[in-house]
């Protein structure tokens, strides 16, 4: 589709605070939850652009072992100014959890919008309807690699539904929620807008 084309991937390598991947020599170098479980990096993409179901996302910057996703705590992260149907994000999270995040636009209005993520572990389904973008065949604990469980990275989206120009979002304070890419899909614009 042209606006998937179109897409804009968001850099969150700024806002990483939270390592939730690692080597399966490293596996102590992170903590993705309490019980300090990660990702495998080797089941996941390299840095850099990924596509995940014909939408382009800019995965972690980071090599393994470093901060490669935000755990949400508010914060306020600028984007591209534009008009947008969708923020489509890359995020998991350490028990299905739902809150909400705040939707800034560049004429100072905010929309409250729902961010509906599902729970990373293992075996457990999608609790919000969001399509798996990574589904791993091992899950990493501190000190071993465990082949019984594989967890998942989620691909959710959340509604942009005013048509005023997107300036922010400011994420939830809920730190059992993050976030390892985003995405913007631009607005489809009306057929009469630009008509001479």
């Amino acid at each position: 589709m042209k606006e998937r084309s179109r897409a804009v991937p968001v850099d969150l390598a700024p806002y990483a605070d939270n390592t939730g991947i690692t080597s399966a020599r490293a596996t102590a170098a992170g903590a993705f939850n309490l019980w300090g479980n990660t990702f495998p990096a080797g089941e996941l993409p390299p840095p850099g652009t990924a596509v995940v179901d014909g939408l382009p996302f800019r995965f972690p910057l980071a090599p393994a072992g470093e901060p490669d996703n935000v755990r949400c705590a508010g914060q306020l992260l600028p984007l591209p100014p534009g008009r947008y149907d969708w923020i489509q994000l890359l995020a998991a999270a350490e028990r299905r959890t739902e809150d909400q995040a705040l939707l800034h636009y560049a004429d100072g209005a905010v929309d409250p919008e729902w961010l509906r993520v599902s729970d990373f572990w293992p075996q457990t389904r999608s609790r919000f309807g969001a399509a798996p973008a990574y589904e791993c065949r091992v899950l990493h604990y501190p000190r071993h690699v465990d082949d019984k469980f594989g967890p998942v990275v989620w691909r959710h989206r959340v509604p942009v539904p005013r048509e005023s120009d997107l300036a922010a979002v400011r994420l939830p304070d809920n730190p059992a929620i993050h976030v390892f890419a985003m995405t913007l899909v631009p607005a489809l614009v009306p057929a009469t807008e630009g008509a001479a």
